[in-house]
């Protein structure tokens, strides 16, 4: 019972479930339709609105390309208008420029016609004036008593000397100018150069003199059959000179070294008081080993008192080895070291590379060292020793540029040849032989006196000036300029001198009368 009445129910739940769906269906659907009743109704209006808008938009745009129609060819026609315009008048204008230019035409072929006449006229004048110039040519030639050929040379000797006058005014003054200038800035830096260098100038002998105790060691030295002067000089390579200078040998070389080497031996010897061919060999390696070194000590000291570092050690020894090296007198190692200090100094004022021109200055006579040893001058040997020992290539156009050899590349090998010249130029730094100092004395009188207008020339202050008296019919107060720049440019052509020479010329004219 109880499962009939469940079927029951379940199935009357089926059906009204059935039912109630289809209902539910039924009223979707209803509410579906007018849904989309309302959905059409409501897009015939958009649509309907949008055609109407789009009508209107339509009639908007064409009223407004009509509107720009009409203002483009209103536009068009003003363009038009005003390039008809431009068109007349660039025409008008033609017109008028053609008939200017047809008036201009008619105008120069007038003025060519004048100008044809006019030509015609200057060549009738030109050729009487030609006929008048030569009539009067030749009435002057006959007043004249001179030829045109001879008016004309006269002409030109009377041009050139007032040529030359101009020439030796225009010279002395630029000369003047240039002189205090360059004499102004050179003083100021060589001053200051030399001011703050003080180096040594003591000057050397190129002999040694060895003092003996007393005239009995004279025998002792040259020794049974002069065995022992004989192993001496071949040991030494010197040349002993036993003289009758008391108590007193003089040592004679080319070699300084050798010739130290020698005196040192021949010190020992004495103080030792043993003279025999054994002892001086024994002596004298002990001797040669000690001046090695102390070239070597010299060199090291002189490089250090430059400032320089970084030399080679045989550079360093070639230095040393100046220590006994002297020229006219001058101690070259001291020179060498003056010249570095000069040069130093000068490009510091300058504002160069001082270290670099130190060198240089040091560098420069490294040749000096070898040259009684090896064949070429001591610039030849001083380039090739610092070519071998890979110095700057500054330092060796200095060396070879030293005495004017080649030209100077650098600014620092101008300043070694000017420090140069100080050191070996200033007084008391050198020496002369007598002979060939009176020969440079005569030398330099006999170029000053071989100029035309010279009457005589004296070389006075040592040679280092040399006054000149000249003839004043012969050479006035311009031309001395040039006569005076003309002896020294023959001077220095012809002669070697250290420092410079002033050329003073002299004129004086007197006039003598008598009262009677």
């Amino acid at each position: 019972m109880e499962i009939k009445t469940i079927i029951i129910a379940a199935i009357c739940a089926v059906v009204f479930g059935i039912i109630g769906f289809v209902l539910g269906e039924m009223h979707r659907k209803k509410t579906a339709e007018g849904l989309i009743g309302s959905a059409n109704e409501e897009a015939t209006r958009i649509v309907n609105q949008a055609v109407n808008e789009a009508e209107t938009k339509k009639r908007e745009a064409v009223i407004e390309a009509k509107d720009e129609i009409h203002k483009l060819r209103n536009e068009t026609e003003r363009e038009l208008r005003e390039r008809r315009n431009e068109v007349q008048r660039q025409e008008k204008r033609m017109i008028q420029k053609e008939e200017s230019l047809d008036k201009k035409t008619e105008t120069l072929e007038k003025k060519e016609e004048q100008l044809a006449e006019k030509i015609k006229q200057a060549e009738n004048q030109l050729s009487e004036a030609e006929s008048i110039k030569r009539s009067q040519l030749e009435m002057l030639e006959k007043i004249s008593g001179y030829t045109k050929e001879q008016a004309k040379v006269d002409l030109l000797a009377s041009l050139e000397e007032t040529l030359k006058r101009e020439k030796a005014v225009k010279i002395m003054e630029y000369e003047q100018s240039v002189r205090e200038e360059s004499e102004n800035l050179a003083r100021e830096i060589i001053t200051t150069a030399i001011q703050r260098c003080a180096a040594d100038h003591a000057s050397e002998a190129t002999v040694s003199v060895v003092a003996l105790p007393n005239d009995e060691m004279k025998g002792r030295i040259i020794g049974r059959e002069g065995r022992n002067i004989r192993t001496l000089e071949t040991i030494t390579g010197v040349d002993l000179i036993i003289d009758d200078t008391p108590e007193a040998i003089t040592l004679s070389s080319f070699d300084p070294v050798r010739r130290e080497v020698a005196r040192i031996t021949l010190e020992r010897l004495i103080s030792d008081g043993r003279i025999h061919p054994a002892l001086i060999e024994k002596i004298h390696e002990k001797a040669k080993r000690e001046v090695e070194q102390t070239c070597k000590q010299a060199g090291e000291r002189a490089v250090i008192d430059a400032g320089v570092n970084g030399v080679h050690n045989e550079l360093v020894k070639l230095l040393g080895r100046l220590k006994y090296r002297t020229s006219y007198g001058q101690n070259v190692l001291n020179h060498s070291l003056e010249v570095s200090y000069i040069a130093g100094l000068m490009a510091s004022e300058l504002g160069i590379d001082a270290k670099l021109a130190r060198r240089a200055g040091l560098l420069h006579d490294i040749g000096k060292a070898v040259d009684h040893q090896q064949e070429g001058s001591h610039i030849e040997l001083g380039v090739e020793y610092a070519k071998k020992y890979k110095e700057n290539e500054t330092v060796i156009n200095a060396i070879h540029a030293h005495h004017g050899d080649v030209e100077p590349k650098s600014i620092i090998a101008c300043l070694v040849q000017a420090a140069d010249a100080i050191s070996a130029a200033r007084p008391g730094a050198r020496r002369e032989n007598l002979q060939n100092y009176i020969k440079r004395l005569e030398a330099l009188e006999q170029i000053s006196e071989s100029f035309k207008g010279v009457e005589k020339a004296f070389a006075i202050q040592a040679g280092r000036e040399v006054r000149i008296l000249v003839k004043p019919e012969v050479i006035s107060d311009e031309e001395m300029t040039l006569v005076a720049h003309n002896i020294v440019e023959k001077i220095e052509q012809e002669l070697e001198y250290p420092g410079q020479i002033k050329v003073n010329l002299i004129r004086e004219t007197r006039t003598v009368d008598y009262a009677k």
